[in-house]
């Protein structure tokens, strides 16, 4: 369960505190699937990254299970993060140097410094076999299973986006957070793209928060919020 209590976010400027996000709560079972809405600088994106413990809220709580990750010292915050939630970004964010399969096990070999996982990304992937097993079989799913050994510049940008589906799911994540995940697609790759988050997330269970400007991708969701002077309604 996700659970949001009053949460507020502000930023410091020259002119004093400009607050993004003011006592949102809201919460969502195993399961659920939101979409949220918003003009641009509405603070999407700055409520997507308090939910997945990238920036801590001014005030307020966010829970996962019971688990408020920002009572959590700073190397448990991003184990927190790298097994609890995955993200899926407007930009992909694929390393150029790896293929496929070494960019969906990337999150796996957390332990690694930048410079090992580049070594392995020039060589065979390391992991242990589940970590192997469960990249292969999201691979496949994403439809990718002939393009396992090629490097993001030889995809396409639809293709791009799958293997960062993929990416975001092979920890198994309670919370799947997706910004704008269809922002740079065109109609087609972006349609594809939204039926297949559909897809895995109805297989997996988790808990799906899509944020975007797209009316057409948010009506993929039974439940639906809008941002408006950083407020959060139920539409």
């Amino acid at each position: 369960m996700l659970q949001v209590a009053n949460l507020s976010k502000d930023y410091p400027t020259p002119r004093g505190a400009l607050a993004v996000l003011s006592d949102v709560s809201f919460s969502l079972a195993p399961g659920d699937a939101a979409a949220i809405m918003g003009p641009s600088g509405s603070g999407k994106s700055s409520l997507l990254y308090l939910l997945g413990a990238l920036e801590p809220p001014t005030s307020g709580t966010v829970t996962l299970d019971g688990q408020d990750p920002f009572r959590l010292p700073a190397a448990a915050v991003a184990a927190f993060r790298n097994r609890s939630v995955g993200f899926v970004f407007q930009d992909h964010c694929l390393l150029p140097q790896c293929t496929v399969l070494e960019n969906v096990l990337i999150p796996t070999l957390v332990a690694c410094t930048p410079r090992s996982v580049s070594a392995k990304c020039d060589h065979a992937p390391g992991g242990d076999g589940d970590a192997m097993s469960r990249a292969r079989m999201l691979i496949e799913q994403v439809g990718l299973s002939t393009r396992i050994d090629h490097r993001p510049g030889e995809l396409s940008g639809g293709e791009r986006q799958r293997v960062a589906i993929a990416r975001a799911l092979v920890r198994e994540p309670r919370l799947l957070l997706c910004d704008e995940p269809t922002g740079n697609l065109d109609r087609a790759p972006a349609g594809n793209v939204a039926s297949l988050l559909k897809d895995l997330h109805r297989q997996q269970q988790t808990i799906l928060i899509v944020v975007t400007h797209s009316a057409e991708l948010a009506s993929n969701f039974s439940i639906r919020f809008e941002l408006v002077d950083g407020r959060l309604h139920r539409t």
